[in-house]
């Protein structure tokens, strides 16, 4: 079999009807190479995956994308005047929370405020996947960071001790426009037999317990929130109070991001930096490090050398840890930088990592350290 993170078969079936469709047909990841490093325990701030088996038709106009991000796919879909929006599909084990929990947190991402159970029941409407019934929620508001009109469809569906999580987020005309589409989409999926937690991407953290996940991170095992200990806000919500430096524009993250922010440089070179946040040692600096490392096409380094990959970084009343590592960008081929906080704080750590054009990097790099310094929890 062909390695790579998955083998698509597109056939052109001429229908009765005479429309075409295009089927999809996803297989497990054979083995990577050394140098990718799984995620560690718990982290969230997540590289590509390999995916899970899962079977579906790609509607007209949509393209496939590369996952990441804890995905088992991603989806593109392109509208006019540059309009897009984006479609993931997401396993996670456990009940994952209930739908008033992840409803509320959709609400949250394009300005709502949260429902109550009764008027839950008014949004849901009802589908079908894989001839399961399921819940289809569609939230429609602005976003936070540029204050455009956004609109999410999204459903769940929960089968084997994993629930999915089906997510169409875009610009919202594009979005209601291609509503029919996403349903039509949600009925062709069909999942093999004992899709269990074992099919997860190796690099999807472990989650074994609410407490202590990112913020932005749905409850898992369902129930009351507050007795789990914890906050069911979306990605821009509880961050930390920072200082962004000029020319930082805040951006859509994800929802197992805290902030993500753009960082633009001549000729459409860019870096991003982004911002999560783990419980404990979040798997410990050399995991991480051999993970970033393996983001810029580097092999990973031994315990021994671990001293001689980090610089401290002074900040007040803590002590960070700065890694520093340039390589290259394994989707353009070009010269890549990555510069990367490791912040222990109150149990938890939080990581920053500014990463992309090496020259952006090289630009940015004292601004970045600067807002790592600024930041109070």
């Amino acid at each position: 079999m062909p390695t790579g993170w998955a083998v698509a078969l597109c056939l052109a079936l001429l229908a009765g009807c005479g429309r075409n469709e295009i089927q999809v047909y996803r297989v497990a990841k054979e083995a990577q190479p050394a140098q990718n490093v799984a995620m560690p325990p718990g982290h969230p701030d997540l590289g590509t995956a390999s995916s899970p088996r899962l079977n579906y038709k790609l509607p007209l106009g949509w393209k496939e994308v590369p996952p990441g991000e804890m995905r088992a796919a991603s989806l593109r879909v392109a509208g006019k005047e540059g309009k897009q929006a984006d479609v993931s599909v997401v396993p996670l084990p456990g009940l994952a929370g209930s739908d008033l929990d992840n409803v509320d947190r959709w609400r949250g991402q394009v300005g709502l405020s949260g429902v109550t159970q009764e008027e839950l029941a008014k949004l849901a409407q009802p589908v079908t996947i894989d001839h399961q019934a399921a819940q289809l929620y569609e939230q429609a508001g602005q976003s936070g960071g540029s204050g455009e009109k956004i609109r999410i469809l999204a459903a769940i569906t929960r089968r084997e001790g994993v629930a999915w999580f089906f997510k169409m987020t875009g610009a919202d005309e594009l979005v209601a426009q291609q509503k029919p589409a996403f349903i039509e989409f949600l009925q062709s999926v069909t999942f093999p037999a004992n899709v269990a937690q074992s099919e997860l991407p190796p690099s999807h953290p472990p989650i074994g317990g609410a407490s202590g996940l990112p913020p932005s991170h749905p409850p898992i095992g369902g129930g009351d929130m507050a007795a789990q200990g914890v906050s069911a806000v979306s990605s821009g919500q509880d961050k930390p109070n920072w200082q962004v430096p000029s020319g930082w524009q805040e951006v859509a993250g994800g929802d197992f991001l805290v902030a993500k922010f753009l960082v633009r440089g001549s000729d459409n070179a860019q870096a991003t930096v982004n911002v999560s946040m783990s419980p404990g040692d979040g798997g410990g600096p050399l995991a991480n490090l051999n993970r970033w490392r393996g983001q810029l096409g580097l092999a990973p380094v031994a315990e021994a050398d671990l001293g001689q990959q980090f610089q401290p970084l002074e900040v007040p009343g803590n002590k960070v840890m700065l890694a520093d590592i340039t390589g290259t960008d394994p989707k353009s081929g070009q010269a890549a930088r990555l510069v990367a906080a490791i912040v222990p704080q109150a149990g938890r750590t939080w990581f920053y990592k500014l990463m992309g054009n090496a020259q952006v990097v090289q630009r940015e790099e004292d601004a970045f350290t600067q807002f790592v310094q600024t930041v109070k929890y």
